[in-house]
C-alpha cells in the first residue's frame, strides 16, 4: 500500500473548553482525539484556553445583519478555516448550569457567525457532523439527568448545529464526572458525598473512559454507515 493510501482522508476538529490541562475534560478530549486518529482521521486539537481564545464579543466580530460578507477579525477567520477544513467537529466541555461554559459559548458566538455558519441559503457547514461530549457532575441515577439531556439536545443540536446546516448532531452526556458524587435534593440543597479513592476511584474513571470511548466509536461508526 502506498503512503498516499495510508494518509488520513478526513479531518476531525476536537475543541477543548476547559481552563486546566489536567482536567477530566482535557483528558477526555485527548482520548477522543486518539480514538479518532485510530479510526483514520487527521485530528486538529483546538484547546481554546491554551490558545488564548477570548470568548468576549467585540465590535470587529459583531454580526452586521445588513452585510453577511462582513470581514471579521483575523483570529475569527483563522478559526473559521479550521471548521471548514473539518469533516466532523467534536466539542468536549463541562456542563455549567445545564449549558456550555462561557469559553465555548463565546467561541460559538464569535466564530459561528452570521454569513459564515448561518444566514445563507446554502450553508457553508452543510454535511458536517457534530459530537458534543458533555461532562456532568451529576450521578447517573440523579433525576436531573433526563432533563439535562433534553435541554442540551435542544440547545446544542436544534439551536446551534442543525441551525448551521450540520447533517448530524449527537449530545453525549457523561455523568459521574466528579470524584465526590453530588445531587440536589427536593428542597434545593446540594448534597455532596464522600470522595472515592483507591480501587473504587480507578473503577469509576475506567467506566467513565469506557463510556466516552463508546460514544466516540458509535459516532465514527455512524459516519461509516452513512457513507
Amino acid at each position: 500500500m502506498t503512503q498516499h493510501d495510508n494518509s488520513p482522508s478526513r479531518t476531525a476538529l476536537v475543541v477543548v473548553a476547559h481552563h486546566r490541562t489536567d482536567s477530566l475534560t482535557a483528558h477526555t478530549a485527548r482520548r477522543a482525539a486518539a480514538r479518532l486518529e485510530a479510526a483514520g482521521y487527521r485530528v486538529d486539537l483546538l484547546d481554546l484556553h491554551a490558545e488564548g481564545f477570548n470568548p468576549r464579543m467585540n465590535t470587529s466580530d459583531q454580526p452586521d445583519w445588513g452585510d453577511r460578507e462582513k470581514p471579521y477579525s483575523d483570529e475569527v477567520h483563522a478559526h473559521m478555516r479550521r471548521i471548514l477544513d473539518a469533516d466532523v467537529v467534536v466539542a468536549v466541555f463541562p456542563v455549567y448550569w445545564q449549558s456550555v461554559p462561557a469559553l465555548l459559548k463565546g467561541w460559538i458566538d464569535r466564530v459561528w457567525n452570521y454569513g459564515f455558519a448561518y444566514g445563507r441559503s446554502k450553508p457553508r457547514l452543510a454535511g458536517k457532523r457534530m459530537l458534543w461530549l458533555a461532562l456532568a457532575g451529576a450521578t447517573s441515577d440523579d433525576p436531573v439527568v433526563e432533563g439535562m439531556q433534553a435541554v442540551l439536545e435542544t440547545n446544542l443540536s436544534e439551536g446551534i448545529a442543525y441551525y448551521c446546516g450540520f447533517s448530524q448532531s449527537t449530545v453525549g452526556l457523561l455523568t459521574d464526572a466528579e470524584e465526590r458524587p453530588q445531587r440536589v435534593d427536593a428542597e434545593g440543597n446540594l448534597l455532596v458525598g464522600e470522595a472515592v479513592s483507591g480501587a473504587e476511584r480507578e473503577a469509576q474513571y475506567a467506566d467513565f473512559d469506557r463510556r466516552a470511548r463508546e460514544l466516540v466509536e458509535k459516532f465514527v461508526a455512524e459516519e461509516r454507515v452513512g457513507a
